[in-house]
């Protein structure tokens, strides 16, 4: 068997992992999608594709990678959404007709502590080709791995006559309902382990009747799919997590770059969102290497005069710019432009399509 890693570098690869796994370990395996066995090339196939993941139902499961075509990133069956954390991620239902279900297992490098409290997260996205989004992601942490033949609802009738220990069902409850179709929201919980869980399984556990559900949409799918991205569960009573990690990425010198986890909304030249994990790199890189200096490009989607976005494009520069000299970068090594709507990397047709060109792009090199 062959297991492979997206080539974005070893020292990238290397930051990832010390990020998620070093200080503070996370004690899911492979928590982004990252190693596969092959590049996806159709649906349903996230078993056999991804390492250390499985199906607990017959229900289809999907992987995405930046690798494939058929079963890509950003742009897939189900819309556009760019990968945070690598170049993969999931997809499956939350909700469909007849209770249909697809579920995610995930497999932990050691059996959790009894008594200990531990900390759960994972980033969703609702897919555009979604008339619902719902309220509460479902968890269940079992002692063996779970296969039950079915196709609908994993029900606490199925798991009860599983083997070895199950847990109660956890729900992570947002306040309104989790419809954002562009960025990626992280959902956090916190329990305390009996000791025997091994494996954890995400979804919706509930029938259709039960399910809180919101219609966004009418007619296109008449379910509610979901992207999932880096899973976590991690101590929190460790100690080390309070440790700082020192990010180690490296960057391709004179090559473009896009801050992939930099949203705008529209019209607006304020960075929203809070996990802007590549700004945080990009200044400790500059940081390292003083020689190197570094070119900021501002861009817009092509709503708006070409004044306007002209303006809005060069302002979205200046945020970046902002952030790197408050945090010590000399403003002697950083230079700023704004090109609008001219340069797109997306149609604009489309609201996700639109959303990708609102970005901003940079570029390094040595000084001379």
């Amino acid at each position: 068997m062959s297991i492979r890693i997206p080539h974005f570098g070893v020292i990238s690869m290397l930051m990832l992992c010390m990020h998620f796994y070093g200080f503070g370990q996370n004690l899911v395996v492979n928590p982004s999608f990252e190693k596969y066995r092959n590049c996806p090339i159709k649906l349903g196939n996230l078993e056999k594709d991804v390492i250390d993941w499985s199906m607990p139902t017959l229900g289809s499961t999907d992987y995405f990678n930046g690798c494939s075509i058929a079963m890509g990133t950003p742009e897939n069956f189900n819309g556009k959404q760019p990968a945070d954390f690598g170049v993969g991620y999931v997809g499956f239902y939350m909700y469909a007709p007849n209770d249909y279900r697809e579920y995610i297992q995930a497999r932990f490098n050691t059996t959790l502590k009894k008594g200990e409290r531990y900390a759960i997260s994972f980033y969703v996205s609702l897919a555009e080709r979604s008339d619902f989004a719902v309220k509460e992601f479902g968890i269940r942490f079992t002692e063996f791995p779970v296969e039950v033949e079915t196709t609908k609802v994993l029900s606490g009738l199925h798991l009860s006559k599983m083997k070895g220990e199950v847990s109660e069902k956890l729900e992570i409850s947002y306040s309104k309902y989790y419809s954002d179709e562009i960025k990626w929201v992280k959902l956090t919980t916190e329990f305390e382990a009996s000791g025997s869980e091994n494996y954890m399984i995400i979804g919706n556990f509930k029938n259709n009747k039960r399910t809180q559900k919101y219609q966004t949409k009418r007619k296109i799918t008449k379910g509610s799919y979901y992207y999932l991205d880096m899973v976590s569960v991690l101590n929190v009573k460790s100690k080390s997590q309070n440790l700082q990690v020192t990010e180690l990425k490296e960057y391709e010198l004179d090559s473009v770059h896009i801050f992939k986890d930099v949203y705008f909304n529209s019209n607006k030249s304020r960075i929203r969102g809070n996990h802007q994990h590549e700004m945080e790199s990009l200044l400790s890189y500059l940081k390292t290497n003083s020689k190197i200096n570094i070119q900021i490009f501002g861009h817009t989607d092509s709503v708006g005069s070409d004044s306007f976005n002209k303006r809005l494009s060069v302002r979205r520069a200046a945020e970046v710019v902002a952030y790197l000299t408050k945090n010590g970068i000399q403003e002697n090594r950083i230079s700023a432009q704004g090109f609008g709507s001219l340069k797109p990397i997306s149609a604009n047709k489309t609201k996700a399509g639109r959303f990708l060109n609102r970005r901003v792009e940079f570029i390094l090199s040595k000084s001379d």
